[in-house]
Parts: C-alpha cells; sequence; structure tokens
C-alpha cells in the first residue's frame, strides 16, 4: 500500500479548472527525463446523508445538536478489484432499557482511530469528518448493488446528496513519484465544475509499501517465495512508531512535491484520521503470529489480507487502497 496525499482546488461554477496550469506548471518543474505520462484513471465518488428530518430534536436547552452522519461510496480505476465504502460510526453508545438500572446519560462518545501524525501532524487543508468513520471494502458488483439499495430501499434514512466523478484523468510517472491529476465534475444533482484533485503516489523505497506486499509474494504463484516460509522476521521487528515516523517523513516529501508546483488555494489531505489503520493491523497480526509459532500458508490469508474488510475472492489484498481512499473522501466531502 504506498503513502499517498491528496490535494484538491475547487472551482467556481463558471470558471476553468486549473488543470492546464497543473499540467503546465509539473512540465516546467521537471525535465522530460523525469516526466512520462503512462495512462490514464477515473474516479466515482457518491456522498450519502442521513435524512435531517429522522434526526431526534434537541430537546434541552443549550444541548448540541445531533451531528449529521455520511456514507461515502469510492471506485478507483486504479484499485479495479474492490470498492470503498465509508461511513459514520454511532456518535453514543446505544441506551440501556430502564430495566438496566443504567441511565441514558451513561452512554458516551465513540473515540475515533489513532493516526499517524495525530495532533499538529494532520492536515489542516482536509475537512475533519464530523463523527468518526469507518472503513470497508466491497466487490465491485456488490458496491453498486449495495448504492442501489441504499438509494431505494433506505430512501426513507439515506439521502444520496451527490455524486462527482473524474472522467478522464492523466498519471504521470515523476521521479520517485507518480501523479494522478483530473478535473473533477458533478453530475449529481446538477451537472457543474467542482474543481481539479491531484494524488501524489510516493514510489521510492518504503516499509509500508514492503509490508503491504508480503502477502502478495507468499499468495501469487510464481514468485518463487517459499509460501511455508513464515513471516519474515524483519517485519516483526517493525514497531507501529516506526510506521507512523515513515508516513510523517514521506508526507513531508510529498508536500515538498506540491509546493513546487506553487498551487495556492488547495486542500490538502495526507495525514487523515485512521490512515495507516490496516497496515498496523497487519504488522501486529503478523507478529502475533510469529510470537505463536504458526507458519502455515492457510492462515497468513486470513492474517495479511482484509481485515476490516469483506473477504472475497479474486482479490489479493482487499485492504489495498484504504489510505488513498481516506483522503479523496475527505476531500470530497462537501459541505452539504
Amino acid at each position: 500500500m504506498p503513502i499517498t496525499g491528496v490535494y484538491f482546488i475547487p472551482t467556481t461554477p463558471n470558471a476553468t479548472t486549473t488543470l492546464t496550469t497543473l499540467t503546465e506548471r509539473l512540465r516546467a518543474s521537471f525535465t522530460d527525463e523525469d516526466l512520462a505520462p503512462i495512462g490514464r484513471w477515473f474516479l466515482d465518488h457518491k456522498l450519502m446523508r442521513d435524512t435531517p428530518g429522522l434526526l431526534p430534536a434537541s430537546s434541552t436547552q443549550g444541548q448540541r445538536p445531533t451531528k449529521p452522519r455520511y456514507m461515502q461510496l469510492l471506485s478507483l480505476s486504479h484499485y479495479p478489484t474492490h470498492g470503498f465504502i465509508y461511513t459514520s460510526e454511532p456518535t453514543e453508545k446505544p441506551v440501556h432499557p430502564p430495566s438496566t438500572g443504567l441511565p441514558a446519560s451513561a452512554a458516551s462518545p465513540i473515540t475515533s482511530a489513532a493516526s499517524p501524525g495525530q495532533g499538529s501532524d494532520v492536515s489542516q487543508g482536509a475537512s475533519t469528518a464530523e463523527t468518526p468513520m469507518v472503513m470497508t471494502t466491497v466487490p465491485p458488483p456488490a458496491y453498486k448493488t449495495l448504492f442501489q439499495h441504499f438509494t431505494y430501499a433506505c430512501q426513507p434514512f439515506w439521502c444520496h446528496r451527490l455524486t462527482v466523478t473524474v472522467p478522464n484523468g492523466v498519471v504521470y510517472d515523476v521521479g520517485d513519484f507518480r501523479v494522478r491529476m483530473g478535473d473533477v465534475r458533478q453530475t449529481v444533482p446538477t451537472v457543474r465544475a467542482r474543481g481539479t484533485i491531484v494524488e501524489i503516489e510516493w514510489r521510492g523505497p518504503s516499509v509500508v509499501d514492503s509490508l503491504s506486499g508480503v502477502q502478495d509474494r507468499r499468495t501469487m504463484p510464481g514468485t518463487g517465495e517459499d509460501a511455508d516460509s513464515g513471516i519474515d522476521v524483519s517485519f516483526c521487528a517493525l514497531e507501529e512508531a516506526d510506521v507512523d515516523a515513515e508516513y510523517v517523513a514521506t508526507a513531508s516529501l510529498i508536500r515538498e512535491f506540491w509546493g513546487r508546483l506553487g498551487i495556492a488555494g488547495a486542500k490538502e489531505a495526507i495525514l487523515v484520521p485512521g490512515v495507516g489503520k490496516e497496515i498496523k493491523e497487519k504488522l501486529g497480526k503478523a507478529r502475533k503470529e510469529k510470537k505463536d509459532g504458526e507458519g502455515k500458508a492457510k492462515n497468513e490469508l486470513g492474517i495479511l489480507a482484509g481485515f476490516g474488510s469483506m473477504p472475497f475472492e479474486d482479490d489479493v489484498d482487499p485492504t489495498a487502497g484504504t489510505d488513498a481512499a481516506r483522503q479523496y473522501m475527505e476531500v470530497l466531502r462537501f459541505n452539504r
């Protein structure tokens, strides 16, 4: 799972986007030897929000109104084996019945998962979720079916607020980076331009990317790896602090790269809440497996792939791209 950063440059409905300016500055900042267009990419993002009319009214004076809850569905062409679903967690624990003797005030908010660079390292440009969010991935057919289900069967509870797409983005290799750029077009509820989005992916040496590839080497045929060799000891020696440090260091490289383009007014999403969650889970599971002395290939598939996601066939790593998906969803969760 490569480390990425996402930037969104908004535009007014009748103004031109910054894609042309971005392309010109990218070409001016790097030589032809470093800059190589390699293909196209696309994105589809749908935002749903709980129906405001069904939210309970605040009966206590001065009490904060219930925060809105969101559901986002994202499809990325560079992760074709699954779609991403990001949804708000309940803000409070369920209230116990009166027979239990626990008052309703005993319910407490659910805290979000820790993320690398927690605190001052969280991106200042990206909007923060109103409530903690949970990520999962599903096969492409299920992704489409779930959206139809929530659009029609759950319409009284969830309202489809908008759909945006990047229909024809461009991909460049620039040294140790891969850059994806494209114009964001809103298709629902009305057709309009929303701005330009840029994903900057670090493709240089990366412990995080190597860790996410452990399972690939042990499950894909023809790789020359011994499926019964167990987990690489070097990965088991890593700590979560090492993963956090790499995210922070790579974020600095991505910000330096973006700074060379000189584009003002962009919303940034790099060290967003939850980034690195799946990598840490893989690391923890791998270390536990080594400690317990379990090196069976049949266990590696369950340990190294898709923790927290729906397991399904033909997807070597269901958690691939979850960091990038969180970043896209942060900047595409417009004020709705």
